[in-house]
């Protein structure tokens, strides 16, 4: 998988794909993700690429043209996907989502700022427009790097244990059971006897029942899906 950034401050996004799973994704050359800087493709000496937006109003608009060179740059280069908008009214987030991406092999995410992007760039680029939740960031950028991290980690060969993805909280919408790990008791507190009893029958449909209990008293919502 190729992920392709747009971005007005790269380096607010170089530190995630350094460290951990991503990092060794990207070195074992699994996925590949690259920053583009969207003034290195404005067309005046300032860099410029806001302005203010018509009819008035507080606030300034990213401007069309640079994301345009941008995007139509990669595009002669490769094939794309999806080219996938980070905006607060976007669709928001989830695993299902994120499973659906992590099937795809050439991904542009453009990092909203300011007011937003000139409406153009979303009614002629744009195939998908993402939101992380119900609130307003300074920038697309954190956005884009947690939907970059939920979908690397679906891809195979990204994580040691490639069911490990398979088992996390909202596949079939459900919340992952509890978890314990050594040792078997510690200042009285034990983990479940099923746990340590060998029967992984019995242990597996603990594990459901855990996640049935936790998901209709934490997030009953999901069960209505």
């Amino acid at each position: 998988m190729r992920i392709d950034i747009l971005t007005v401050v790269p380096d607010l996004l170089r530190s995630p794909f350094e460290a951990s799973i991503l990092q060794r994704a990207i070195d074992k050359k699994i996925v590949s993700v690259h920053l583009h800087n969207l003034r290195d493709y404005s067309s005046n000496n300032y860099k410029q690429i806001d302005d203010y937006q018509y009819g008035g109003g507080a606030g300034m608009v990213m401007m069309i043209e640079p994301i345009d060179k941008c995007i139509t740059q990669l595009k002669s280069e490769r094939e794309y996907d999806e080219i996938i908008y980070m905006t607060p009214d976007g669709k928001t987030f989830n695993q299902s989502i994120a499973n659906e991406l992590s099937l795809k092999e050439n991904i542009i995410i453009l990092c909203g700022h300011y007011k937003g992007v000139d409406q153009r760039v979303r009614d002629h680029f744009i195939t998908r427009e993402i939101s992380v939740g119900d609130f307003v960031l300074s920038g697309g950028e954190l956005g884009a790097a947690l939907v970059a991290d939920a979908v690397i980690r679906l891809i195979p060969g990204v994580l040691g244990n490639e069911t490990s993805a398979l088992t996390d909280s909202f596949q079939d919408n459900l919340l992952a059971p509890p978890v314990y790990t050594r040792p078997a008791e510690y200042k009285g507190w034990k983990v479940p006897d099923i746990l340590t009893s060998g029967n992984t029958p019995k242990i597996e449909k603990w594990r459901e029942d855990q996640a049935i209990q936790r998901t209709k008293k934490l997030r009953p919502d999901l069960l209505d899906e």
